[in-house]
């Protein structure tokens, strides 16, 4: 039987996962989608040919709901579905540091509700999803889950309780190395290279660097080794960065927003 599926916040993430969906198979007619502007909503029908309803009317007529607005926006979203979402519809949650628990405690209860953190490379089919079953959830409905943000990366089932560390390493961590290259852009600069030349030096050693590990099964210390010559460049700047502290401000970086994902499905802090 054909499952329609809806998407509820068509962002840049909630966009590039209907977009892989299409892509993975997904026929358009099964797809609905949500916008709260209606210019938006007729560029996503133009676009890929689907179906722009109500949250409401997603509700009632989608057989699984994916939840992909922003953290502070879920409440008032969930609000707005209870009246319309019966006990047998998935709901599959993308929002940052919401737990499965405050969704289900907003539903019919026995609502199945799986949690996914995905991050924006799903924007290139390269995203890295963490899924989590709910209370209610069953293995079919993870698998499922697994389907439709397998179109678009790679998927991992996790229990709930390691979600806020995968949110810190994963969900935030295309962040890390943005950062990084435009760091390594700068000092590219600094040592007389045009910006161009040097972000396309940096962007393509990452690509080959991430392949490696990815491809090899090395460990990344094994790897990092084979490049360490005695006396060599490669040492000294190692030794610039452990002088600098950098392994331990990566750590501790991690370690702040994990617990910034904690407050968030807390509700300590805004």
């Amino acid at each position: 039987m054909t499952q329609t599926v809806a998407v509820l916040g068509t962002g840049k993430i909630g966009e590039a996962l209907l977009s892989g969906m299409i892509r993975g198979g997904w026929t358009p007619a099964d797809l609905l989608v949500t916008a709260r502007r209606p210019e938006r909503a007729e560029e996503l029908r133009s676009r890929y040919g689907v179906t722009p309803v109500t949250n409401a009317e997603a509700a009632k007529g989608a057989d699984t709901l994916i939840l992909t607005v922003k953290p502070q926006d879920m409440g008032s979203l969930l609000d707005e579905l209870a009246p319309h979402v019966p006990a047998d519809r998935l709901v599959i949650s993308g929002a940052a540091g919401i737990t499965t628990a405050f969704i289900e405690e907003r539903l019919t209860e026995g609502t199945p509700v799986v949690r996914v953190m995905t991050n924006t490379p799903a924007l290139v089919d390269e995203a890295m999803s963490v899924i989590s079953a709910g209370t209610h959830a069953t293995a079919a409905h993870l698998t499922h889950a697994e389907e439709i943000f397998g179109a678009v990366g790679k998927t991992l089932r996790v229990p709930e309780n390691q979600q806020d560390a995968c949110t810190a390493l994963s969900g935030s961590g295309p962040a890390y190395f943005f950062y990084l290259v435009e760091a390594m852009t700068d000092a590219g600069i600094l040592l007389g290279l045009p910006r161009d030349k040097a972000h396309d030096l940096i962007v393509q050693s990452a690509i080959g660097a991430a392949t490696m590990l990815r491809d090899s099964g090395e460990h990344p210390v094994k790897l990092r080794e084979n490049v360490t010559s005695p006396a060599g460049t490669t040492i000294n700047a190692i030794r610039e960065l452990e002088n600098h502290g950098v392994r331990a401000a990566l750590i501790a970086a991690l370690e702040a927003a994990r617990d910034r994902s904690r407050e968030l499905a807390s509700g300590t802090k805004d």
